[in-house]
């Protein structure tokens, strides 16, 4: 397992012409940006584990007879500010594998100048390996498990898979909301969405009415080994979208708390014209701090000629209102808004319980 193990090194303390490369318009370090880093890092450690340890190059995809993509991310949590600004260390391995697919386990710590390290950010990707010639599932090595860490992490990658699987069960695509959900969403209707509610005009925002946009042409500069768009491009795309849709509805700086998920569902062909739409499923209610919102983005390809759109990607993330104030409620209108405000507030309380439990554990 350990044999998997690969880092990259950021000196942002030491190197002001890389810092400025990174700067966001605070002064601290653009997320979206290491983020893209961390699914670059995913994908090298999966082609580590296929080819071997010392392999240096990744050559011709048709001559190794295999690829790597990537399937879906798990969670990225963040777990402690990145200021003041340090030396960056992103490091990962692989630590379960499927009959076609591998869990990779990430890490971002930040280095003091005295030999220190902290904990900035842990998460998981999830690599799937196809045939480069008919493009259909194939066969990934084995995992050696040689010490009772590695048995432990290899647990835990079995865990998260499993926990995966359940999750998809429990899709409001599939199944209906329970009953304590039912309860909860019809008395968000009768407090926030009828005439004559308890609540006021300034306490609640239409969910419909928290959409923002953005359209792009696909460069080649943004490529990766498959001749497709990067899907870590993609990835600090939606991030720096739902950022500023965050920041508009809340009409404040946030901070980001976790990347809730991500779904690749197709590849980007270079050419294509993008269209990214960020919405606010879900905020805290009116009084709860710190008060937070779960943003959806999701990515289509335009087909210019009919104008049909084709969902590629689905991104989730989670803010947090850094001020001390709280926020409007999000109130569905529809009941497809009102399933997606049910998987905000599942994202949200997730959140709060993981954060709970790794703030026990400090």
């Amino acid at each position: 397992m350990y044999d998997t193990y690969a880092q990259i090194l950021l000196p942002f303390k030491s190197s002001p012409e890389l810092l400025e490369q990174y700067t966001n318009a605070y002064g601290g370090l653009r997320t979206g940006m290491l983020m893209e880093h961390l699914d670059s890092l995913a994908g090298s450690i999966s082609y580590k584990h296929m080819l071997g340890p010392d392999v240096e190059t990744l050559g011709r995809i048709a001559e190794r007879g295999f690829y790597v993509v990537t399937a879906s991310v798990d969670r990225l949590d963040m777990l402690a500010p990145l200021h003041p600004v340090r030396d960056i260390r992103l490091s990962g391995q692989v630590i379960y594998t499927g009959k076609s697919s591998m869990e990779v386990a990430v890490k971002m710590e930040a280095l003091s100048s005295d030999g220190e390290e902290e904990t900035l950010m842990l998460g998981r990707f999830s690599m799937v390996c196809r045939d480069a010639r008919t493009h259909k599932a194939y066969p990934v090595n084995p995992l050696a498990i040689n010490t009772p860490e590695e048995q432990a992490l290899y647990s835990m990658g079995q865990s998260a898979q499993n926990r995966r699987r359940s999750l998809a069960l429990q899709s409001l695509s599939l199944v209906p909301p329970s009953s304590e959900e039912a309860t909860d969403l019809h008395q968000t209707f009768l407090k926030y969405g009828q005439e004559g509610g308890s609540a006021l005009e300034s306490d609640k925002v239409w969910l419909g009415d928290t959409k923002l946009e953005k359209t792009m042409l696909m460069f080649p500069q943004e490529r990766n080994v498959h001749q497709k768009v990067f899907g870590g491009y993609l990835m600090r795309l939606a991030y720096e979208l739902g950022f500023a849709n965050s920041c508009l509805f809340t009409r404040s700086h946030v901070a980001f708390r976790s990347l809730d998920g991500i779904s690749f569902r197709k590849p980007v062909n270079i050419g294509s014209i993008l269209r990214l739409e960020s919405q606010i499923l879900n905020s805290t209610p009116p009084g709860e701090l710190p008060a937070a919102v779960h943003v959806r983005v999701q990515a289509n390809v335009v087909d210019v000629k009919t104008g049909r759109e084709e969902t590629t990607n689905d991104f989730r993330f989670t803010w947090a209102k850094d001020d001390g104030h709280t926020i409007a409620r999000i109130v569905p209108r529809t009941y497809q808004e009102a399933m997606l405000w049910l998987e905000g507030k599942r994202a949200l309380e997730m959140g709060q319980q993981i954060r709970g439990r790794r703030g026990a554990g400090q």
